[in-house]
């Protein structure tokens, strides 16, 4: 299983929890297995990552990985942050 930690925004979504586990060998294996209300606010309709998240393994965006299609292992923990915007 890999470890999703969420932000708080999140976590309605999760029945409060700030942390979900799912099975999956790719981040995009892992969203797949979550729960719908909690996948929808990660992935857009074409299941691409939201603009406004960010998803970390360890200290690296997936996005400087390789997306969606990042190799997790058995004990990961993946850690969404949403993007603050501010001035």
């Amino acid at each position: 299983m890999v470890a999703v930690r969420l932000p708080t925004v999140l976590r309605p979504f999760a029945g409060g929890a700030d942390r979900v586990e799912a099975a999956g060998t790719t981040v995009a294996e892992v969203f797949a297995a979550l729960d719908p209300p909690l996948r929808r606010r990660l992935t857009d309709e074409q299941g691409a990552v939201r603009r406004h998240v960010n998803v970390y393994l360890g200290d690296n965006n997936i996005r400087d990985l390789s997306g969606l299609d990042t190799p997790v292992s058995e004990g990961d923990e993946l850690m969404i942050l949403p993007s603050v915007a501010g001035g």
